[in-house]
């Protein structure tokens, strides 16, 4: 990984994004990935300060000021290297040679982390269209223990087709 510098600082991606603004968190969908990841507000709030000219340590002062609660520059590591990983972040950065080998417990542990502040982010993968169906359409394939036929059909034994 790249080391942060003033030349390369965090940017939030934003191509093949969907992103979905909810009063408490931010659900993304990955669409290179088809996965779908879940920000809560922290999370989010760092995400969105990821504009490519603002260091860790100012959009840890930014958070502090709005959140009006403590905010340090550690945290804004946790949160970008989760970032990093599910790939939210146009390229990636580096932790701070003192973070860099911590893994996410320790550095929760070590650095004292306020559980004040929550940080978290959830992901799935999203089924694919074929996963996702509830039942088997009119001349659809089917033999147990597959999804069963839609509505009325019934799934024609010898030929193993909804009808």
């Amino acid at each position: 990984m790249k080391r942060t510098t003033g030349a390369h600082l965090p940017r939030m991606r934003k191509q093949n994004l969907i992103v979905d603004e909810l009063p408490e968190e931010v659900l993304v969908y990955d669409l290179d990935r088809h996965k779908a990841h879940c920000l809560n507000r922290t999370a989010a709030l760092v995400w969105r300060r990821c504009d490519g000219k603002t260091a860790p340590r100012e959009i840890a002062r930014r958070l502090q000021r709005e959140l009006d609660q403590p905010f340090n520059e550690e945290m804004v590591w946790l949160a970008l290297r989760q970032l990093n990983k599910i790939n939210l972040l146009a390229e990636p950065v580096s932790l701070p040679p003192k973070l860099a080998g911590m893994s996410r417990r320790e550095m929760v542990r070590n650095l004292g982390i306020a559980a004040t502040v929550p940080l978290v982010i959830t992901s799935i993968v999203a089924p694919t269209a074929g996963q996702a169906a509830t039942c088997i359409p009119l001349n659809g394939a089917c033999q147990p223990p597959n999804l069963p036929c839609c509505g009325n059909l019934t799934c024609n034994p010898g030929h193993h087709i909804c009808k």
